[in-house]
């Protein structure tokens, strides 16, 4: 039987343990396949060989499925909520469709379990190259838009594509970014938001806990717009006050 686990705090079934259960369908093969060379197995032949071509056809639409899974669970916090949904509206869009068909055929497999018949369920057959192709529409669209980030701001090719995304996926909250400043920045550890109004930054802190500088910046940075932008009037006003 399949194992699975809800996705965060959704209601969608994901698959745990695939690389046990392809083992054991890989070994039940080989067995099958030992047993087809032997003289005795005559009148189960044919039933043995359907086995066999059941088992190997589980195999394959199992690796499909692990692999599309990966992909949709790296996808599913960018697309279904944050600013770089609203900033990628179409592969959002995209996402949300591909999201449908996954819950449902999720929930479908949840229900039946068993490995080789939600293997051969039709519409999952059916439906993994599609979503295999729309993912992968939205994955190069998203690497494009880290790639023109960072183009616009050379320092976040500091960051890995996961932490770029956090960053971009909570702009809209110029706070959140006290939480990647070192990432950024080799001696900036966190900056101070006007008390009334969170897009002024009045003060930077270096590095060094305890008795480290505290530094005003010369002009308030207005953190508004993109994170990219404002971090790039940031590091200008950093340098002027230094």
């Amino acid at each position: 039987e399949m194992i699975f686990k809800d996705w965060k705090t959704r209601a969608v079934p994901t698959l745990q343990g695939t690389g046990a259960l392809m083992e054991e369908l890989e070994e039940a093969q080989m067995n099958l396949q030992t047993m087809l060379t032997m003289r005795h197995v005559t009148p189960f032949r044919e039933e043995a060989a359907a086995q066999l071509a059941a088992l190997s056809d589980a195999s394959d639409t199992l690796e499909r499925w692990a692999h599309i899974q990966l992909m949709w669970c790296s996808l599913e916090s960018v697309f279904t909520g944050g600013d770089i949904a609203k900033q990628l509206p179409m592969e959002a869009k995209k996402f949300s469709k591909v999201d449908k068909d996954w819950s449902k055929i999720m929930n479908k497999a949840a229900e039946t379990k068993l490995v080789v018949e939600c293997c051969q369920n039709e519409v999952l057959k059916q439906k993994l190259p599609e979503m295999h192709s729309e993912l992968e529409k939205c994955q190069k669209s998203l690497e494009g838009y880290l790639e023109a980030k960072r183009s616009k701001f050379p320092r976040f090719y500091f960051c890995s594509n996961s932490k770029l995304l956090i960053i971009l996926s909570q702009g809209s909250d110029p706070t959140s970014m006290n939480a990647h400043y070192e990432t950024v920045f080799d001696a900036l550890e966190r900056v101070d938001h006007d008390k009334k109004d969170r897009t002024i930054i009045r003060t930077m802190h270096g590095k060094g806990g305890k008795g480290h500088e505290q530094i005003m910046f010369i002009n308030p940075v207005p953190a508004v717009g993109n994170v990219e932008d404002w971090l790039t009037v940031l590091l200008k006003y950093m340098q002027q006050t230094m």
